[in-house]
């Protein structure tokens, strides 16, 4: 064989051992993008199971899950407020093969230090799903009947009257700074290591109101506690009677919403189909039944929507850490 002939063999072997190897990553590829899910997807929440955002964000799962024609399980990454699932979302494979709910608190406790994320840069959003329901409660004996009779006294009796919530730099804390700024009052806030233990404080008369969650909801309705207002853009069909801050003329609304987000990174096509199925899932009766369940109004954004709400309430997190001095509260 003269040396052109082998030169031409070994350029065929070379040109043809590339053309295999391209011919065999493409259909690969190919198939993962037209085919995607082709596997279970995993769906991070951040709460503890058999909890409110738990059943929610399961029932969302089920539908969405129907959509894509593949399970999307629940898997729960619990702790720091919400923080655990959100770090393990953000630091998760850009694959579209996990997804998960994102708190929006992670645009205050990632400009705080407490979650090494940066909410603006690592996530791609999918949907925005449903907010919190907040409110103020007292116990039945308290002087204070609704309100405006608590808003006049704290005025005259500045830092005397005491709120519990389930912690220093929660959403219920920057809630109720937020409304006792806007009401030009002073109160005195005592942090507890949750919900739970804030309630039975308030149960116990250690303090003079509770801002949290739904969790008094049925202890309103057994008239075991007195909910003075809430804190929603709307009143709750649950408690029709009682005034929302924003119908009172204070201006605050504070509803923590939650949404469905991904790691940043995805394919476009990808992004897509999850943002698809979500919108579906956030739509869906099953949905919305679970969240009337636990008086969670469902807000739907879609994904530009969702990236833009997520940017603006950043920008107000950063206000809010500066006037309330957030990092030196916490470092005390």
């Amino acid at each position: 064989m003269t040396q052109a002939s082998r030169l031409n063999t070994r350029r065929q072997l070379v040109l043809g051992g590339l053309g295999a190897a391209v011919s065999a990553a493409l259909p690969t590829a190919f198939a993962q993008g037209t085919a995607f899910p082709n596997r279970a997807i995993t769906f991070i929440c951040p709460w503890p199971a058999g909890g409110t955002g738990d059943t929610t964000m399961r029932a969302l799962a089920q539908v969405a899950s129907r959509e894509l024609g593949q399970p999307v399980v629940v898997e729960n990454r619990v702790g720091a407020a919400g923080m655990i699932g959100a770090k393990a979302l953000a630091s998760a494979k850009p694959d579209g093969y996990t997804i998960g709910q994102l708190a929006i608190s992670v645009t205050r406790f990632s400009q705080l230090g407490m979650v090494q994320v940066d909410p603006l840069k690592d996530y791609s959003f999918l949907a925005m799903a449903s907010a919190q329901t907040f409110g103020i409660v007292v116990q039945p004996n308290s002087p204070f009947k609704n309100l405006l009779e608590m808003v006049a006294f704290a005025k005259a009796n500045p830092d005397k009257l005491t709120y519990a919530t389930s912690g220093i730099g929660g959403q219920t804390h920057i809630g109720m700074e937020e409304f006792a700024l806007a009401a030009g009052i002073k109160l005195t806030h005592v942090p507890y290591k949750g919900g739970a233990p804030a309630l039975q404080g308030l149960l116990g008369g250690q303090v003079d109101m509770l801002a949290d969650s739904s969790s008094w909801s049925a202890l309103v309705e057994a008239k075991k506690l007195v909910l003075l207002a809430t804190w929603g853009a709307e009143r709750l069909p649950r408690f029709k009677e009682v005034p929302t801050l924003k119908e009172l003329g204070f201006g605050v609304v504070n509803d923590a919403p939650n949404g469905v987000a991904a790691p940043a990174g995805l394919e476009p096509a990808v992004e897509k189909k999850l943002a698809a199925a979500v919108a579906v899932a956030v739509n869906s009766p099953e949905f919305k039944a679970a969240c009337e369940k636990i008086d969670a109004p469902v807000i739907f954004l879609d994904p530009a929507q969702y990236r833009q709400y997520v940017i603006d309430n950043y920008k107000k997190e950063t206000i809010l850490i500066e006037k309330l001095q957030l990092k030196k509260l916490l470092a005390s």
